[in-house]
Parts: structure tokens; sequence; C-alpha cells
């Protein structure tokens, strides 16, 4: 397949998405959001030349990964060999208290932009929000992105003309139209990691990514293609041609790995087939030690108890439990493989040292299970199935917290970051300070030296929320934010200082928790303080309301 040359665009057709019928029956097709692989080009020529470093503003590398738990790599106690990032956080900085929002989307959002999500429409990413890539490059940064986005919004989709991209799709939230020079990737959320032409399963809908104006079908991907590669690829040109000027960068990778569909190489599966016959919760406690031993936990933390979605492993299959988790871990080991490959090219440019590298996870480990968890339908590895861990593995991979992704406990929002940056960012470094994605936009701006602009193509923009992680960075510390919160599917979550306050929707309860004392949140404490549950309940439905959510309170 011939990919779209970025400097035609918008005038070249790009990428569009086509839903068909279960039955692939084309007279009930129709057009719907963000199922489409978009392709630019920077150079398919591999660049041996080596650049000299820019002085001054550093590079900026931010790095995430999708639907990956918060124990899952060696440096948070992890089994996976994870060589790279490892490296990473002992040449750099862990974080122990660092947020997402539970959510592909949301979190996508929040890290573009420097905000909380807005609910309702029309989305989450808005003309009256600027994102990084349109603050940095104003800035005079060179910008790209790689991987996953996540955030189109599409209007006019029923009665328009197939040929007009720009009536199918907001053109105010594709990549292009919002500060990345160059993009290549996933525009929805999930595809086949081997083939994305492939139509996905039944049970995710029977869909098909076409491209072209013309709406033809994308039928063919080169062999040996994996996405993670790929991401990487195109990630890896993107330096190699900014390395060329003196401007400094910033490359978002953004990897769909480790989510499902569980898809990974045979030669990557093969290091951990029968290495999870121990069980979710035995490797949880193996985790926890290990998390005890390198000094991530401290006397705060606890070993939370069995998750009620969970299910015992005396009565799984064990087989088909090991390969899921076997095929997962693959996932991950590939994604460090090309982190290393990332790290090499700033090496060979000589970009390294001037480059601040971030990489983190935009929730935590998935409970979702698409298709169901019968081992005579699912097949997990290469092939064309769309298995996916589980609940159990999913919980098990936050360990030692609560929940996974969607939920507001700290298994669902709580990510390792490690942040590596030589001269600035002390060397095996921990920091406990509570963190948030959208601190991401204002740390980036003052090291770009520049400020959060009021104003964007005309229109006045939202202040940000967040604040600089500079001083943390450095190693000082800083005056955090008076509150955080969170919302995604009914769950609630609000923290002031140490204290926590949630709503889980399978508890359907408000819990208050003190995170210096009881991390892990195991000691429900709402009983004996009710007057801080009400005035954290009021903070909650004031903050509700202004960023959109009509929900009542409980």
């Amino acid at each position: 397949m011939r990919p779209v040359n970025s400097k035609d665009f918008p005038m070249d057709p790009i990428v569009a998405a086509k839903s068909l019928s279960a039955t692939g029956d084309r007279s009930r097709a129709r057009w719907v959001i963000v199922l489409a692989l978009l392709f630019t080009v920077v150079s398919f020529c591999p660049v041996q030349v080596v650049f000299g470093a820019p002085a001054g503003r550093p590079n900026i590398l931010l790095i995430m990964c999708d639907d990956m738990g918060f124990s899952d790599i060696g440096c948070y106690g992890g089994e996976v060999q994870t060589p790279n990032l490892d490296r990473l956080a002992a040449e750099g900085m862990r974080f122990t208290q660092f947020y997402n929002n539970a959510k592909c989307t949301t979190t996508r959002a929040s890290i573009l932009t420097g905000l909380y999500p807005r609910f309702g429409k029309p989305g989450h990413l808005r003309s009256n929000m600027v994102t990084l890539g349109e603050a940095l490059k104003q800035a005079g940064y060179h910008t790209s992105l790689s991987g996953k986005w996540h955030l189109m919004t599409q209007r006019n989709a029923k009665n328009s003309d197939p040929g007009s991209w720009v009536e199918r799709f907001d053109k105010t939230t594709h990549p292009f139209f919002r500060g990345f020079d160059t993009y290549y990737g996933l525009l929805d959320g999930c595809c086949n990691f081997f083939n994305p032409a492939q139509r996905d399963p039944a049970y995710k809908g029977g869909n098909v990514r076409a491209f072209g104006a013309d709406d033809k079908p994308v039928t063919e991907f080169p062999e040996g293609y994996y996405t993670t590669d790929a991401f990487t690829d195109h990630a890896i040109e993107s330096i190699q041609r900014f390395a060329k000027d003196n401007d400094p960068f910033f490359v978002h990778v953004t990897y769909t790995a480790p989510h499902y569909p569980l898809h990974a190489k045979p030669e990557d599966v093969s290091k951990y087939v029968g290495k999870f016959r121990m069980g979710w919760e035995q490797m949880r406690r193996n985790r926890w030690e290990r998390q005890k031993k390198m000094g991530l936990a401290t006397d705060a933390w606890t070993l939370t108890e069995t998750d009620s979605r969970s299910y015992e492993w005396e009565r799984a299959d064990h087989v088909f439990e090991d390969l899921r988790m076997a095929v997962y871990a693959a996932m991950i080991d590939a994604m460090d493989q090309n982190i290393g490959r990332l790290i090499a090219t700033l090496e060979e440019t000589r970009q390294l040292e001037n480059t601040l590298i971030l990489f983190l996870s935009d929730n935590g480990g998935c409970s979702e299970e698409p298709g169901g968890r019968d081992p005579a339908v699912r097949t997990p590895g290469p092939g064309n199935d769309y298995a996916a861990v589980g609940s159990a593995w999913g919980w098990a991979q936050n360990a030692p917290f609560r929940r996974y992704k969607s939920w507001l406990h700290e298994g669902g929002i709580t990510t390792p970051l490690i942040a590596r940056w030589p001269g600035r960012i002390k060397a095996g470094s921990l920091n406990r300070a509570p963190a948030h994605i959208i601190d991401f936009m204002p740390t980036f701006l003052e090291l770009a030296g520049t400020d959060y602009p009021e104003e964007y193509n005309g229109e006045r923009i939202l202040p940000c929320e967040g604040l600089s992680m500079v001083p943390l960075l450095e190693g000082k510390k800083r005056s955090g934010h008076d509150q955080l919160a969170w919302f995604w599917s009914g769950n609630r979550a609000l923290r002031q200082g140490d204290w926590k306050l949630d709503w889980d929707t399978l508890v359907k309860k408000w819990e208050l928790y003190d995170l210096s004392k009881d991390r892990c949140e195991t000691v429900d404490l709402a009983g004996k303080m009710p007057e801080r549950v009400e005035s954290m309940k009021r903070a909650y439905f004031e903050w509700a309301d202004k960023v959109g959510l009509r929900i009542e309170e409980d």
C-alpha cells in the first residue's frame, strides 16, 4: 500500500472508515467515526548520518502504552523482560503517585490539552483547547505523532458525500489539524496488530478499515507487518529528519500494545509460555515482594485482597490462562524492544543527552473481555481472534492496588511514570509526590521557554488546569494541586491532599481513604468521617458541573 504524503494533505484524499454490518451487506454499510489507519511519509530510506545536538531547550519524547498495569514492567515489579525501560528508570526517575484518567479517550484528551476531559458534545477535544502539538509548534518545535489517536469526532455522516472527508470528519479533532507536522497511526481504539485491514470480529462490530476518498478498502499490509514496529519506524524517521535542524522536537509515540487483541510474534510469546502457571493471586504476591525489595512500596502500602470480579485459579483452564498472559507479556516485550530502537536512534543522532524521555500507560490493566473467555473459541497470539486477558489478570496487573481500567481506585488511575533527562533528573531516583497527566502541558511549555496561550486561531482558550512538574523532575518540592478529580462510566473519585473519596459502581457507595496511611485503599473511613465525606462530595459535584457532567448526587 502506498502511504499518503503529508505534504499533499488535505488536498489528497485521506483515510476514512467504514462500518459494515456483521453479515457484510454493503447495502447496509454506514460511515462511522474513527476506524481507520492514517499513513504519512517522512522517509522510508534509513538515515545513517550523525547530527549535532541542539543547544538549549530539550527535545521531548513522550511514550505512552495502552492498557498496561502498574506492576507489569520490570522496574515496577513485573516479570516481563523490559531492559530498555529498566535502563531509563536506572538513569532517571520513577514516580509512584502519577495519575491518568483510567480510560483511553479521556487520558489522551488530558495529555494533549492540560485540561480535565470535557464531557458531552462536541467531544473531549474542542476548538477552545490548544494541544501540545499546537503549543510546542508555536514555540518552534518540530512535532510528530505515531500510533493511537482515538479522539476523532464525526459530523454529517449520514447524508455526507463519501468523497468529502471534511464533511465526514470534524477536522478540529484530526492530528494534522491539531499541531502535528507528521502523523502515522490508528485513529480509533484497536485493530489487528498484524493486519489492520482485517475485519474486526462480529463481537467487536465487524468493522473494516478503508483508505481513500473513493472508499477503497485497505486490502493488504506488507508481510511481517506489526503495528508496534510500524509506529516505531515512523517515530524513528521523524527523529532522524528533525535532528538535521537546530530546532528541538516533540515526538509523541502512543503504542496500542498491550491493548487487546492479544497479538504477538511467536518468538516473543515463546519466552513466556509456562511462566504464569502460578496464577494471578501468586503473581500479585510475587510482584508485591519485589516492589518492597526495590523500595517502591512503603509502609503505607498493603497488598489488597481478591477483586470481586476475579475468579478462582484452581477452576480455570491453566493452559489457556497462561497463554493469555504469555502473549500479553510478549506484547510488552516487543514494545520494550522498540523503545530500545528509539533510544538507539537518539544516540546515533546525538540527541539522547538533550532529550527528556517520558514513559507511562493510559490507564490500569484492562478487565474487559469481548467475546468471552471460552478456550474453545478464543485464540491468543497471532491470528484472527481478539482475545483479551480478562478480569482476573487485568486486576492482578495493577498489584498491589484495587480495580483496573475504567474504575477509579488506584489500580485504574495510577500509572508507572519513568522520566530520564541527564543532568536535570537524578539517576535512580524515586518521586512520591502526586502528579497528573494534565501537568505535562505546563511542564513542556516551561521547558520550551514559552507561555500557555490565552488565544489560539482567534478563539479564547480554556485556562490550563495542570501544574508544572519541572521542580519534581529536579528533585524539588512543589505546591501541588488543591484537588484532583476523575469520572468514567459512573465511577467517581476526588483527591484532596492525602484524602481520597471514591464512588465505585460495583460497591455503590461513597468510600473514604487516607492515602498517607493506606495507599492501597483497604480501610474505608467514610462511616467514621461523614462531615469530610459530605464536604468532598460537594467539591466533586462542583467539579463535575464545570466539566460538563450531568450526574445526580447520591
